[in-house]
């Protein structure tokens, strides 16, 4: 995962990466390896997604689902979060509440092996 300013840096060539740090190689920079090549079982990137109050009815999710799932689709938007870095994923709500849970865990237990605390 770059972000804008990285991306900018490396495509000029005053930046030279070494890897990515998503699973899978990234679909701007597809000859760059993932570092959980040379160091098993490593991801870290950035995600953004769209949530709504716990009470909105299912069917206005299921809309704004719909809606959004488009955004893949639509060549410019796709180029425009490339350009900064990111890859529009299509999903369902349920997939969404599942990567929220699976990285909270997953984070979660690097601040207690860490023993970080809040300040």
């Amino acid at each position: 995962m770059f972000t804008a300013a990285a991306g900018e840096y490396i495509r000029q060539g005053a930046l030279r990466p070494l890897a990515v740090t998503t699973q899978t190689p990234a679909e701007q920079w597809p000859d760059l390896p993932p570092i959980g090549d040379f160091l098993p079982g490593f991801e870290s990137s950035a995600w953004f997604g769209i949530g709504a109050p716990k009470n909105t009815p299912a069917e206005i999710i299921k809309e704004l689902n719909k809606c959004i799932n488009v955004i893949p689709a639509d060549e410019k938007l796709k180029a425009r979060i490339a350009d900064l870095g990111g890859t529009a994923i299509p999903g369902s709500p349920e997939a969404f509440g599942k990567l929220i849970a699976d990285e909270t865990d997953k984070w979660g237990k690097v601040v207690k092996f860490a023993s970080l605390k809040a300040n």
